[in-house]
């Protein structure tokens, strides 16, 4: 069968839009088609070997964080839309654009959430025989990263169509992305996270392990990235109680952007295992339970750990006993400004009591510098 005898090539055509410009998201099918007779020729006039193959494009435009997602779910849906259509019915091109607002599958949605990122990017796919796909790939390589702007009637046509103006437009291999995204990641200090997305892209059956910038452990393991709790950072901390406050604070900041990258690449962010607490995750924060309920102390209390900037950092589930000593439960952690509701919500309910929420502006830390509560209520 064809799809059998047929490897599929990603590109990806990327537009740069004037700053303060943004495209739409889809082509019409008309559109797309246009669009493609003019890719097809600035290939062809790039690298010749293209004829051997049949070109399909996908009308959309995306952002990087939605094209690189494990398994590659835009082009993975391209490639099989592809491979349905006959080939008989084609001049060696096929598209897929808009029809009454929708794409023909839902991968192929851009998301309004990314729609005003600095780079916009149309998926293609080269669906080469088996024995010229080596070849093509290694010119596309070679071709595309030193010489691949897009042709002027096609800039030309893109701007005329999307309406905006456009810095640049070029074609780029999945590997040039790729490439381009690493650096962009290194450059803000986030080299730990994409080590950990490009194992869950390029090599999902091996595991990974980091460590973020501010030294939280990490591990990209079947399918998920497990981070190390932040009060089990803390506890391997030294330093006055301010110091370890202080760096606290910067690791659930840290532990928060990670999260909105690996929720934008849709890769799920979990704690490790740790047998001497149950973890979970959800709704956008992630929870520990240390402890079970003690009969014989006061009811548990919600008391939240905050930090200038930042908000709530962290929630604690604590009990209090006799004179008054504090008694963790649960450490939970916010990663969303909405995602503290819900965290409430559950604990209130797991404890059976209100989801009134207890604060004394800052982190509080118990007699041996871990996260804990006050030895006092406080109203």
């Amino acid at each position: 069968m064809e799809a059998q005898t047929l490897s599929a090539l990603p590109v990806v055509l990327a537009l740069e839009p004037v700053a303060g410009e943004t495209p739409r998201m889809t082509l019409s099918r008309d559109e797309a088609a246009e669009l493609v007779a003019l890719v097809a020729a600035d290939l062809h006039a790039l690298v010749p070997q293209v004829d051997a193959a049949r070109l399909a494009l996908a009308g959309a435009l995306f952002d990087q964080v939605e094209l690189l997602r494990p398994g590659f779910p835009v082009w993975a849906t391209l490639d099989e839309l592809a491979r349905r259509v006959p080939r008989a019915h084609l001049e060696n091109v096929v598209a897929f654009g808009s029809h009454d607002g929708h794409m023909p599958a839902q991968p192929l949605e851009p998301s309004p959430t990314y729609a005003e990122g600095p780079m916009r990017l149309l998926p293609m796919s080269l669906l080469a025989p088996a024995e010229r796909a080596e070849e093509l790939s290694e010119q596309l390589e070679i071709q595309l990263v030193g010489r691949g702007e897009a042709g002027t009637r096609t800039a030309d046509w893109l701007m005329r169509t999307l309406g905006i103006r456009l810095e640049h437009v070029r074609y780029l291999s999945r590997n040039d992305l790729l490439a381009l995204t690493c650096v962009q990641y290194e450059h803000v200090n986030l080299a730990p996270l994409w080590a950990l997305l490009e194992a869950a892209l390029l090599t999902p059956y091996r595991e990974e392990a980091t460590m973020s910038t501010r030294g939280l452990g990490l591990r990209y393991a079947e399918g998920k990235v497990l981070a190390q709790s932040p009060s089990h950072w803390l506890a391997a901390q030294t330093g006055d109680d301010t110091a370890r406050a202080h760096g606290f604070a910067g690791i659930v900041f840290e532990l928060r952007q990670y999260a909105a990258l690996l929720d934008a690449h849709r890769l799920p962010l979990q704690l490790q295992p740790d047998p001497a607490r149950q973890t979970s995750a959800a709704d956008g924060y992630l929870l520990e339970t240390l402890a079970a309920v003690e009969p014989g102390f006061d009811a548990p209390t919600l008391f939240a750990h905050e930090a200038p900037g930042l908000g709530v950092v962290a929630v604690t589930v604590a009990q209090r006993g006799d004179g008054g000593h504090a008694r963790a439960l649960a450490h939970g952690y916010p990663l969303q400004p909405q995602a503290l509701g819900p965290l409430l919500a559950r604990l209130a309910d797991h404890y059976g009591i209100a989801a009134e929420l207890h604060a004394a502006g800052r982190i509080v830390l118990d007699g041996d510098g871990r996260l804990g509560a006050p030895a006092t209520a406080l109203h």
